[in-house]
């Protein structure tokens, strides 16, 4: 979608770590600690390459692998604005009806046909509701 509309589209992520995955906010508190040094998305792919492998271990793993500067990154994960970022958006999340990953929005619109269809016909109703 984002080479089909370079310039009306815009990805936006939001981290809504569920309670029964013991590993999610770890992750999610991981990638944005990556993001702080630009290698947000890079760091978000490699966890779900490895989503059955996900601990302590492999977070610096990847990190490592992604060359970051790894005494900035652990700082980064003992920054409170992080865990204060991840609890805004659960809050966030809960405020539009979100119960489970992944929820996708375009324009606060909730995407129900996650088909390339089901994106461009949303897509293209807000935009002709921009016009």
């Amino acid at each position: 979608m984002l080479e089909q509309y370079p310039t009306q589209v815009k990805l936006v992520k939001k981290s809504f770590p569920l309670r029964m995955h013991k590993n999610a906010r770890p992750a999610a508190i991981t990638a944005l600690a990556a993001g702080e040094q630009g290698k947000f998305w890079e760091f978000n792919e490699k966890l779900f390459q490895n989503y059955t492998k996900l601990s302590d271990q492999k977070y610096i793993e990847i990190a490592q692998e992604l060359g970051l500067d790894m005494t900035a990154f652990a700082k980064s994960l003992k920054d409170p604005k992080l865990q204060a970022m991840i609890a805004k958006n659960i809050r966030d999340g809960a405020g539009v009806g979100v119960t489970g990953t992944p929820s996708i929005f375009i324009n606060g619109v909730r995407l129900k046909d996650r088909s390339l269809d089901g994106f461009k016909k949303v897509i293209d109703a807000q935009l002709k509701k921009k016009k």
